[in-house]
């Protein structure tokens, strides 16, 4: 199974919290992801992702977002071809996060899993190799 190429890799970051998200861009920018979407709110990221001619490779999004949980946005965009993989990025607690990825497994939805804030380059990278090619 081969990994995605980081520097190909298409993703959306949502996340309500402005140094939040930023911290998060930078993260992942200095990580060598460079094709980076940012989005500080569901709707945002309905646009984002709406706009768009191709589905993005991941869904990086906070579970927590005033408009909508980020596991009913990878829901809207699942359903509509709009993603191929999402990732949470969350600061709730492991056992919370258990049942969210165990609800998405449920559903048949493509939740790689999830990350505990501040994103850490190791556990994203193994999250990834989780994709399927």
């Amino acid at each position: 199974m081969r990994t995605m190429a980081e520097d190909d890799l298409r993703i959306l970051v949502v996340e309500d919290h402005p140094f939040q998200l930023i911290a998060t861009q930078c993260l992942l920018e200095s990580y060598g992801f460079t094709r980076l979407t940012t989005a500080d709110s569901a709707k945002s990221a309905m646009q984002q992702m709406l706009g768009v001619d191709q589905p993005f490779d991941i869904l990086l999004c906070d579970q927590c977002l005033p408009d909508l949980t980020g596991l009913d946005l990878v829901r809207f965009a699942s359903q509509r071809g709009l993603i191929r993989q999402a990732i949470i990025l969350s600061s709730l607690t492991t056992s919370e996060l258990d049942e969210l990825v165990k609800t998405a497994n449920e559903h048949g939805l493509p939740l790689l899993g999830y990350l505990i804030k501040p994103l850490k380059h190791s556990e994203f990278r193994d999250l990834l190799s989780l994709a399927p090619t």
